[in-house]
């Protein structure tokens, strides 16, 4: 069975999502920057509707869009989100965090993910502005830290998801069944299955992952 995650903005399409199909959301402010934080409101509420329906809910940790680089104000809102989610039941939580040299920030990391206490924790899209020698290294410290999940285009967004097809194997090939690897990044109800087939993956990642 191929598990669909929709990335959402906020709560309005939520129940609209969850009727057509959706068994796992990603919930986001600002998909136009890749997705932020949600208000702890729109958090409360998603939380309770997907658990009301047997849905697993994503909250996105990010504060600002562009790159993945903190500073410290930055993580401690991070961490905040992070128990907040936590207090709210949220299923699991997606963060990424880097150095200005396109390395993996363990240290912010490790913070994080302590922050998360126990929730489903993924590695969301940072992992594409990894410099790509670092992409073994990373695998190998999130395998560690018992990071779940990797959301990964395969590359750049401006490269379509068929192009990014090799580099999404070679990510697979690297994770070796440790650590799950998510495709995601123009994903559409139109070629999730073949995309997933010729991966052999049973989870997708999109905004346009189902018809609703």
């Amino acid at each position: 069975m191929l598990l669909k995650e929709v990335a959402l903005e906020n709560y309005t399409n939520i129940p609209a999502a969850v009727a057509a199909g959706a068994k796992r959301i990603e919930l986001n402010d600002n998909l136009a920057v890749g997705g932020t934080t949600v208000s702890r409101g729109v958090m409360a509420e998603a939380a309770k509707y997907t658990q009301e329906h047997g849905v697993s809910l994503v909250a996105m940790i990010r504060p600002r869009g562009g790159n993945f680089v903190y500073n410290d104000t930055e993580l401690k809102i991070m961490e905040a989100d992070l128990l907040q989610a936590q207090a709210l039941g949220v299923d699991a939580v997606t963060f990424g965090a880097l150095t200005k040299a396109g390395k993996l920030d363990t240290e912010a990391m490790a913070l994080l993910v302590g922050a998360a206490g126990g929730m489903s924790v993924v590695f969301h899209m940072a992992f594409d502005a990894l410099a790509p020698d670092q992409q073994a290294s990373a695998i190998d410290w999130l395998v560690d830290h018992q990071v779940d999940r990797i959301l990964t285009h395969g590359g750049p967004l401006t490269k379509p998801i068929a192009a990014c097809v090799p580099q999404l194997q070679a990510t697979l090939k690297l994770a070796a069944g440790r650590i799950q690897i998510l495709p995601g990044g123009g994903i559409t109800a139109a070629n999730v299955d073949e995309l997933t087939s010729t991966l052999n993956v049973k989870q997708a990642h999109g905004t346009k992952i189902i018809a609703y």
